[in-house]
This record gives structure tokens, sequence and C-alpha cells, in this order.
């Protein structure tokens, strides 16, 4: 669980420096506290389904696109440790 929170907080953290925003214009952009946003972009924090929603649609994406970009960080995540597991061999 603590894995896709901070890859949430990583899809978040990569959109936003993607678009050139600060964590503040992000965070006026989906009406949030911009410490807040960057506690969510640390992977400290869960947010809510709501939260969620307001950071994919500041973004530009919507709410599956966000998580479906979670779920590729992950898969690369493994797939570095079976490279590294290989090479370990």
């Amino acid at each position: 669980m603590k894995a896709f929170v901070q890859d949430f907080g990583l899809a978040v953290r990569q959109l936003r420096e993607g678009r050139g925003w600060s964590q503040e214009q992000l965070a006026e952009r989906s009406d949030l506290n911009r410490s807040y946003v960057g506690e969510v972009e640390r992977g400290s924090v869960v947010p809510s389904i709501v939260t969620a929603q307001k950071l994919a649609l500041a973004l530009g994406v919507d709410g599956a696109g966000l998580l479906a970009r979670c779920e590729q960080l992950e898969q690369s995540r493994a797939a570095q440790r079976i490279r590294l597991a290989s090479i370990a061999c």
C-alpha cells in the first residue's frame, strides 16, 4: 500500500514538473494547500478520492489516467528489481 501512495505522489510530481509548475501553482489550480500538495508528492499522506480527482483535473488528466501512471511506475520498479536480481546472480 505504501508503495502505491509513493507512486501516486511521484506521478503527481512528474506531471507537475512536466508542466513547469511549482507546488504553489498546482495547489492554486487544484484548490489545495501547498504544503498538502508537498505531502502528497512525498507520499506521506493518503489523498482522498476527491483530492486525487482535484489533482488530476488540475494536471489536465482524468483520474484513471493518473492512476494508470501510478501503475506504470510500479511496473518500471518491478522490471528494475528483476534486472538487478539477474545481475546479482
